[in-house]
C-alpha cells in the first residue's frame, strides 16, 4: 500500500544549516499493516510522513501508495489516497465552522460540488451515530463550533473526519501528544478501533515507546534518516521499552538521549 524506495531529503543544502532529514529511506507497507515509528529529536519520523503527504518534495527517490508513482504530485493530489491526524489539535479542523459542517467537508473532500442543500438529515444523523461512539456528549452538539471544543474532543472529531472515507493510508502524527494522559489514552484506542474496523493502512508516530509496543502489528525505529529496527508480530508483542532502548544504544553507539522519550 505504500513502498518508499531509496528516499532522501536535506534541508539548507550547501549552508551551515544543512540538514540530511531522510538519508535513503526504504520502506514497505503492506495493506492493512498498522505500523508505530519512534526515535529521537531529528530522526527523520515526521520528514517521512510530510514526504509521503507531499507537503515537499523528496530529493532523491520514489514514493507509491497503492502501487501509483505519486512522487511529483503536489500535496493536495495526494490528498485523495490519504487521511491525517496532526499533533496540534487545532490543525486539520476549520475551527469557525460547527462538527456537522466540517464532518461534511471531509466526506466531500475530492468529490464535485454543486449548488444542493449543504448537509441533509439522514447525513447529519450518520455523524451523530459516529460522534456518538466517542462517549464524549459531542453527538447533542453537531452544530457546535469546532473551535469550541477541548482539545482531545476535537482531535477526535479530526479522527473521524481523517477516517470518514477509508483512506488508502492513515497518518497519524503525534497525534496524542499534545493532550492529557487519560485522553490521550481514549483517541488512542479510539485509534486503534477505526484501524481494525476498516483495515486501514497506518503510519503512527509516538514519542510513547509502550504506546509503540501496545498498538499496531509492527514497529519500526529511525535514526539520522533512516530506519534501523523494523520489527512486527509476535516478535513485537513481546518487545519491552528496554529492549527498544538497548537497540537504539546498539545501533547508534550512544544512550538514547531524548528525554521525552524516556520519560514515556
Amino acid at each position: 500500500m505504500l513502498e518508499l524506495k531509496n528516499v532522501h531529503k536535506t534541508f539548507n543544502a550547501g549552508t551551515v544549516n544543512e540538514k540530511k532529514a531522510l538519508n535513503g529511506l526504504n520502506l514497505v507497507l503492506e495493506d492493512g499493516d498498522f505500523v508505530t515509528v519512534i526515535g529521537g529529536n531529528g530522526a527523520g519520523k515526521s520528514t517521512m510522513l510530510n514526504a509521503v503527504a507531499g507537503v515537499w518534495p523528496v530529493d532523491q527517490g520514489q514514493i507509491l501508495i497503492d502501487g501509483q508513482d505519486v512522487t511529483k504530485l503536489s500535496e493536495h493530489k495526494r490528498a485523495a489516497w490519504l487521511g491525517r491526524v496532526f499533533q496540534d489539535p487545532m490543525t486539520g479542523t476549520a475551527a469557525t465552522m460547527g462538527i456537522d459542517e466540517n464532518m461534511a467537508l471531509a466526506l466531500r473532500r475530492g468529490a464535485h460540488r454543486g449548488l444542493r442543500v449543504g448537509i441533509k438529515k439522514e447525513e447529519r444523523e450518520n455523524y451523530r451515530q459516529l460522534l456518538k461512539r466517542l462517549d464524549l456528549g459531542l453527538e447533542d452538539r453537531i452544530s457546535s463550533k469546532v473551535g469550541l471544543l477541548s482539545g482531545g474532543q476535537r482531535q477526535a472529531v479530526t479522527l473521524l473526519m481523517a477516517t470518514l472515507k477509508k483512506p488508502k493510508l492513515l497518518l497519524l502524527d503525534e497525534h496524542t501528544a499534545a493532550l492529557d494522559p487519560k485522553t490521550a489514552h481514549k483517541v488512542l484506542t479510539l485509534s486503534d478501533e477505526i484501524v481494525r474496523e476498516n483495515n486501514l493502512t497506518t503510519l503512527m508516530i509516538t514519542h510513547n515507546m509502550k504506546d509503540a509496543i501496545r498498538y499496531g502489528n509492527r514497529l519500526i525505529m529511525m535514526w539520522e534518516g533512516r530506519i534501523i529496527y523494523d520489527v512486527r508480530g509476535e516478535e513485537k508483542s513481546k518487545l519491552k521499552v528496554s529492549d527498544l532502548l538497548a537497540k537504539f544504544e546498539q545501533v547508534s553507539g550512544d544512550e538514547f538521549a531524548n528525554d521525552r522519550m524516556m520519560l514515556s
